[in-house]
């Protein structure tokens, strides 16, 4: 088994496009495709099925893709220990939301960059919001990705919290509740609402403290990047409630304090016992929102 053809076999699992593979290990796609039988060959079991308009992973690509992601880390920290000095490799599949450009999160993965260039990052977003990108971190798709909810919503993982912060009411300016101090959920009876899909941290943390209320919403709009949010609500297509953590300086809108008080968990999740190059990135995160690192923290839970 060569390190090269497990390389391409993890991209095409990846990318499901053996095209965008080739292009992602710069290599031609006939040399991808045939390093990928020669492996299933050695492997006795078809990794992928191909027709002319899909790759789909078999069960036993999924089954043997964990094992090949192992071997991949060994060689990036084989590489690493042989370098004089020290310098971090190996790839890191990052999930992250549709709308980061407002948090510091881009400046942390920036950081991470300059100081550790031979890593190559990999950012994705997931059109399913965080459940999607947990099962995606679960599966080994990603290495660590943010997470909009709760720990218990991703049993098996490492969740590491970030911030709590509080859902705040967005409204346009010239709405008559735009002058208040604070504003309670009874007052927006009757209001039409923006908000995310279901399947995205915040909207799904926010129904359930709603449902439990027995409040239910008129949702006029979805949009998938929460940094779309307070423009539509400032053209008076309806309100809005968001975690403070996720809204954007925008024109046109009022921020009022909301009476009762509903949190949001902003989180990063990995699998457990992460690598050195994950381990690194998650300190950097760690660092930006004044958390201990992942190694002080991890003792103390071991304590």
């Amino acid at each position: 088994m060569y390190t090269r053809q497990v390389e391409y076999a993890i991209a095409v699992a990846d990318e499901l496009n053996f095209t965008r593979a080739a292009q992602r290990v710069y290599a031609g796609q006939s040399t991808v495709s045939a390093g990928v039988r020669a492996l299933e060959k050695e492997l006795g079991t078809a990794l992928f099925e191909r027709d002319q308009r899909s790759v789909r992973i078999t069960p036993a690509g999924e089954a043997v893709l964990p094992a090949l992601r192992e071997l991949a880390d060994a060689e990036a920290r084989a590489k690493t220990a042989a370098d004089p000095g020290g310098e971090l490799r190996g790839e890191l599949r990052i999930g992250v939301f549709s709308s980061v450009s407002y948090l510091v999160i881009p400046q942390v993965i920036g950081a991470f960059h300059r100081a550790h260039p031979r890593v190559d990052l990999r950012l994705r977003a997931a059109p399913g919001g965080s459940g999607e990108l947990a099962d995606a971190v679960r599966r080994g798709r990603l290495d660590l990705s943010l997470f909009g909810l709760p720990a218990v919503a991703a049993p098996g993982l490492a969740v590491h919290r970030l911030a709590t912060t509080p859902y705040r009411v967005l409204l346009p300016v010239g709405h008559a509740l735009a002058r208040r101090n604070e504003v309670r959920l009874a007052d927006l009876a009757g209001e039409r609402f923006v908000d995310s899909p279901v399947g995205f941290g915040n909207r799904d943390v926010l129904d359930s403290a709603l449902h439990a209320r027995g409040i239910v919403r008129d949702i006029r709009a979805e949009v998938t990047e929460t940094g779309a949010i307070p423009p539509f609500v400032a053209v008076g297509l309806g309100i809005a409630l968001l975690p403070r953590l996720l809204i954007p300086p925008s024109e046109g809108i009022v921020s009022v304090e909301l009476v009762e008080r509903i949190d949001w968990e902003f989180n990063v999740i990995s699998r457990d016992g992460p690598g050195e190059a994950v381990a690194a990135l998650l300190d950097e995160f760690l660092a930006a929102y004044s958390r201990p690192p992942v190694a002080a923290r991890l003792g103390r839970e071991g304590r």
